[in-house]
């Protein structure tokens, strides 16, 4: 990245500046132009351009509150480079507490956009423009999607060295696979050489205290180990490279009783959680029919056949291990209070005996 001056829209912010912009992505209804607020916090010296998207889905608004926190208590002192931070990119889904963009369409699976397309391709087309081409990396924030709940974990194409690199030095215990869906804005970004990761946590319509301190956390550890910012990273209990991952559903349609939480360890054949129907009869424990660890979970407890329970990352080896570094682990610490905090929308209870794997 050249060392002269970023330019956001009509804000130029020169080395040693940190300078607010609103960007014109389109216009309302009304024909008033649509901002997106941007920050633009560049270090005295000259060194990397780092971008920090929340909110590509309007409804996930916890990287909001990751930006936030940054923004208002910066945690960390930029001595080189610059970061582009915008709390929330697609404005129009978060005034409308939405996922997707007025016209129905994923702002997420319109990168890079063009000019004369959709609202969406437009919209992606602005924010590609102006942030990812003036970027040497990028962290794009995202929640699980509505009535589900993710257990922090950072995704990322470990073809690209540079994005694989990033995506272990955020620090999130589980660094999962994968260059994302086409359109995506990571995905995109990698393509156009600027290697992008994506960071999982937590639910929609909220800004949860933990999932807000292990994203400014994680963002911290990537500056450091791009040379942004000094200090020492933050290492996480125990971390594990996943390749694949499985959604568990349900085969009967009822109420479930969870028995684990986001982030438990499970065992093939352990049960995940007990369905019953409205009198109370058992109608089939769900079991896991691999090992690994829970990265998401259904958030509503009512469930037809074929809706997802669980999200478990896949591990043939190792889990034994994983499980042992969890237990030891302190439970005043992050993974714990992480962990309490994204079950407190499930009850958790001890499973019944069962054998049936579904």
């Amino acid at each position: 990245m050249a060392d002269d001056a970023l330019i956001i829209g009509d804000v130029r912010v020169a080395l040693g500046e940190r300078r607010d912009a609103d960007l014109v992505v389109s216009e309302s209804y009304s024909g008033l132009p649509v901002l997106v607020p941007v920050t633009v916090w560049r270090a005295q010296e000259p060194g990397p351009t780092v971008f920090v998207t929340a909110a590509v889905h309007g409804d996930e608004i916890n990287g909001t509150g990751i930006v936030r926190e940054i923004l208002l208590s910066p945690p960390f002192d930029l001595r080189r480079g610059s970061l582009i931070l915008v709390p929330v990119v697609n404005m129009l889904g978060l005034e409308r507490h939405q996922r997707y963009l007025p016209d129905r369409r994923d702002l997420n699976r319109s990168f890079p956009g063009d000019t004369v397309g959709s609202l969406a391709r437009r919209f992606a087309r602005a924010i590609f423009a102006a942030i990812v081409s003036q970027c040497d990396f990028g962290i794009d924030i995202h929640t699980a999607a509505v009535r589900r709940t993710n257990f922090p974990n950072v995704r990322a194409d470990f073809s690209i060295p540079a994005a694989k690199r990033l995506a272990f030095a955020l620090g999130s215990e589980f660094v999962i696979k994968g260059k994302g869906p086409n359109g995506s804005l990571r995905r995109a970004a990698c393509a156009a050489g600027c290697p992008t990761v994506l960071l999982e946590a937590g639910e929609v319509w909220k800004i949860e205290p933990g999932v807000v301190e292990f994203g400014v956390r994680a963002i911290r550890n990537g500056l450091i180990d791009i040379g942004m910012i000094d200090g020492s990273r933050t290492q996480p209990v125990h971390q594990v490279r996943i390749e694949k991952t499985k959604w568990i559903r349900a085969s009967f349609g009822g109420i479930l009783q969870f028995h684990v939480a986001p982030g438990d360890v499970v065992n093939a054949g352990q049960a995940l959680a007990t369905n019953s129907d409205l009198h109370g009869k058992e109608k089939r424990v769900i079991c896991s029919p691999v090992s690994g660890v829970v990265i998401g979970m259904t958030t509503l407890p009512v469930v037809t056949p074929g809706d997802p329970v669980c999200h478990v990352a896949i591990m043939k080896k190792g889990i034994e291990s994983v499980r042992r570094a969890f237990e030891h682990a302190p439970q005043t610490g992050l993974h714990e209070r992480l962990r309490d905090d994204l079950s407190t929308s499930i009850a958790v209870s001890r499973p019944p005996d069962a054998d049936a794997v579904q």
